[in-house]
């Protein structure tokens, strides 16, 4: 089954995240990872409201985590911990019809 990365995100120096989100995206695409969703309209119903929101489709939930402790995202990461508020989790799931 496909698995889908979710992150809820509330950037807090753009010029720190972007530097994450370049090294973010290659990390991403390297395990199989595809941008579905990336910072595009929100309509929020329930929770705690985040500007920026990202969905990812791997092929497995292995594939996502494999990306997410990879040191190529790792490394990412350090420009993202100081830069955003941001939740992030996998859900595994069905592909779409």
């Amino acid at each position: 089954m496909v698995a889908y990365w979710i992150a809820h995100v509330e950037v807090t120096d753009p010029e720190e995240y972007g530097k994450y989100a370049a090294l973010a995206t290659v990390a991403v695409e390297s395990h199989g990872g595809e941008f579905l969703a990336r910072a595009s309209r929100t309509v929020w119903l329930e929770g705690k409201e985040r500007a920026r929101n990202v969905v990812v489709r791997f092929p497995s939930v292995e594939d996502a985590e494999r990306c997410y402790v990879s040191d190529q995202y790792q490394e990412a990461l350090l420009f993202a911990r100081d830069a955003a508020v941001r939740d992030l989790c996998i859900v595994e799931g069905d592909e779409p019809s």
